[in-house]
């Protein structure tokens, strides 16, 4: 792994912010956006370094890691922009971020796009889920009028100070109205503003080359091993005619699963010794979170004759 990107003589632990092109400018470009989801400041320094083309601020994994509940609207306002602040101010590359509802009315939603672009996002996510909101992938989402929905990504759109902080507007419709039922809302967001078009959790791939043939708009798969979408390659994804591909959970399930791994370990034989969970060498995770610039920074400052 090659952590010399966060990090080179006498550079401080921010990192410098890069050259990538906008999400506008990219999304205008050949080629499907791979945004792996980031949940914590570790997995965004970690993500950091591979020189992708946006990540995704999941929700799921960000309420999971920040607060240790489950995304099901308990998160605020407050909890959220904090977060994308954070990862903004560490990042160098493009972080989309779920904004879930807009935190409420539309009062709400002007707040929350003031705020996340302030902090530095480079797109918003909001869904028309009821409050309190759901993760997209488990059961009993309701949805508003779609109207109101309308209403929301209108001012969405006049709230935002720059048109490169992009609107994705997200439908939850398919699992409780039906395929058909998404699709107008989705045509309907389109005509509101939106930049970027989400229909949520379909069900098929033919589900999702409906979609595919049915927008010009900037289309999000919302890849979630184990949920209720296949999983599909690049080249499928491609040739359905989606540009983002969103993986929220896949580092947080590999995570998790190693972390269990380990733990029984300890709780078995009461050390790590023998434990063949697959370990990053410690001193590959120093130099990722930032220690090499602090022992510079020591040598440098040291008292004479320590």
């Amino acid at each position: 792994m090659q952590y010399d990107k966060f990090m080179t003589k006498n550079q401080t632990m921010q990192p410098i912010k890069n050259s990538l092109p906008s999400l506008r400018t990219r999304l205008n470009q050949p080629g499907l956006i791979s945004a792996p989801g980031v949940f914590d400041m570790i997995s965004l320094r970690l993500a950091d370094s591979f020189g992708f083309d946006a990540l995704y601020m999941t929700g799921f994994g960000t309420v999971a890691s920040y607060t240790g509940l489950p995304d099901a609207g308990l998160a605020t306002y407050t909890d959220m922009v904090g977060r994308v602040r954070s990862m903004t101010g560490m990042a160098r590359t493009p972080l989309i971020a779920d904004g879930d509802t807009g935190y409420g009315g539309l009062l709400n939603v002007r707040h929350t796009i003031e705020g996340y672009e302030a902090a530095g996002a480079c797109a918003i996510q909001l869904e028309d889920q009821e409050f309190p909101k759901k993760c997209g992938h488990t059961p009993g989402r309701r949805v508003i009028p779609m109207a109101d929905m309308v209403r929301k990504i209108k001012v969405a759109v006049d709230s935002r100070q720059s048109s490169e902080f992009l609107i994705i507007a997200r439908t939850d419709a398919r699992s409780s109205l039906g395929l058909d039922e998404a699709l107008r809302r989705a045509e309907a967001y389109a005509k509101a503003g939106a930049d970027i078009l989400f229909v949520e959790s379909p069900e098929t791939e033919e589900e999702m080359r409906q979609i595919g043939r049915r927008f010009d708009l900037p289309l999000v798969a919302n890849m979630v091993e184990g949920g209720r979408t296949p999983v599909l390659s690049r080249a499928d994804l491609e040739s359905i005619g989606y540009k983002i591909a969103i993986f929220p959970v896949t580092a947080l399930l590999a995570a998790t699963q190693a972390m269990q791994s380990v733990y029984q370990h300890i709780q078995n034989h009461g050390s790590s010794a023998g434990c063949q969970t697959p370990l990053l060498p410690f001193s590959d995770l120093t130099r990722l979170m930032g220690f090499e610039d602090v022992w510079a920074f020591d040598r440098r400052y040291a008292e004479p004759g320590t």
